[in-house]
């Protein structure tokens, strides 16, 4: 009877979400928001809580991440790294002082205290990188001269997160400095071997995981990322950085093949994230919050677009490109999830929950938007300002002697 319960939950839940994807891509928007909008409905709170699929839902949720952060690190190589860290490091540096500070201010305003702070911070930090690749897709510019400069700017969050997730993962916990510091220090050292790795011996990894049989692969490189990950968590690190660094790790066919094999299962994963993390926050605790999240969403909107446009203009890009590059980077998805998730596991902050999803509700919205019209916006609000100049009186015509008009032809040509 049970497993019966378990099937006819689960069914349904992965049915909805296939049918809300179909609304989502029939009126060309992001599903997250209606997928955490699903979650809200059925959990905590909601219209039909769930109670049998439950637990397997956050062992799915558990491998959305992994998924997520796998197939971003297929999508770079790790010498592409290493040059992105060599040349935009100052735009990472931009990035983090306008868009994390707004989030610490926020949680200290409102008497969250410092370890919320950091959390809230990371929270308004980070794009979404699968909403924003997803978003340049479809307006058909990947192939514009701002696009590097956002992939090395969500490239620079992401590195950034192997050291932010260790740090918030050991404050969360309580443990002391001595073994935060330790923590950190192991976690570093696992990332920088995986990465040092990942770059030495890149090729001989592909070569290992390499399959012409589908079927081989896609085991092959699910396992391996499975295991990566739960070594990594093991040690302290975050199971979503050890997937990244995976992803990192295969180059060439091998990760344009498991991208193609993946991509449904991170799809469907993915979806049971957002779900998950909508059950486990009460719609009523939304209200409350909703000021302080619209507020932030405003704010850290703007922050984000002035981030983008320094940084297209530091590369050299034209006014309309910066405009572009910066409406492209305001929304925010998994990663503020995830790290709101943490804080919610933990029990740091009963509203953190419940802020992050409106949060990220707004943004994810607005991000598409943002990426389509800031540009065209910004171009007629600087017409409308640009003063009219004065038409200047015509030159008079100079003088003819009469043996020049004397020797023109007919046509008047001289």
């Amino acid at each position: 009877m049970h497993s019966a319960v378990f099937l006819i939950e689960f069914g349904a839940i992965i049915l909805g979400l296939g049918l809300l994807g179909r609304v989502a891509g029939r009126f060309h928007f992001s599903p997250i928001p209606l997928y955490l909008l699903a979650g809200l409905a059925f959990g905590t709170g909601g219209f039909v809580p769930l109670g049998a699929s439950e637990e397997f839902v956050a062992i799915g949720a558990e491998i959305g991440v992994i998924l997520l952060l796998l197939m971003l690190g297929l999508e770079y190589t790790a010498s592409d790294l290493v040059s992105n860290l060599k040349t935009q490091y100052s735009a990472g540096l931009v990035d983090f002082a306008l868009n994390a500070v707004p989030g610490a201010l926020a949680a200290l305003l409102m008497g969250w205290g410092p370890v919320a702070a950091v959390v809230l911070a990371g929270v308004t930090w980070i794009s979404s990188s699968g909403v924003i690749a997803k978003v340049m897709g479809d307006l058909g510019r990947l192939g514009n001269r701002e696009t590097p400069v956002i992939l090395s700017i969500l490239v620079l969050e992401d590195l950034a997160m192997a050291v932010y997730l260790p740090i918030i993962t050991a404050l969360l916990a309580g443990v002391s400095l001595a073994a935060g510091s330790v923590t950190l220090a192991i976690a570093l050292g696992v990332a920088g071997a995986v990465l040092f790795v990942a770059v030495r011996y890149g090729r001989l990894i592909s070569r290992f995981v390499s399959s012409d049989d589908p079927e081989k692969l896609l085991l092959v490189v699910l396992g391996l990322t499975l295991l990566v990950a739960g070594l990594a968590q093991q040690l302290q690190v975050s199971a979503a950085v050890g997937a990244f660094l995976v992803g990192i790790a295969l180059s060439g066919e091998v990760a344009e093949g498991a991208h193609t094999l993946l991509s449904p299962l991170r799809d469907l994963f993915a979806a049971v994230f957002f779900v998950f993390f909508g059950l486990h926050t009460d719609p009523a605790s939304i209200p409350p919050v909703l000021l302080p999240a619209l507020v932030l969403a405003v704010v850290t909107a703007c922050t984000k677009v002035a981030t983008g446009y320094w940084a297209a203009k530091r590369a050299g890009v034209g006014v309309k490109g910066r405009w572009r590059a910066g409406g492209t980077l305001v929304a925010r998805g998994e990663f503020s999830i995830v790290i709101a998730g943490l804080a919610v596991t933990a029990g740091i902050e009963p509203a953190m929950g419940p802020l992050a999803t409106a949060y990220v509700l707004i943004l994810v919205v607005i991000g598409p938007l943002t990426a389509r019209y800031t540009e065209p916006l910004a171009a007629r609000i600087t017409r409308r300002r640009a003063p009219e100049k004065p038409l200047l009186p015509a030159a008079p015509l100079p003088a003819r002697s009469p043996e020049a008009v004397q020797d023109q032809d007919p046509a008047g040509r001289a």
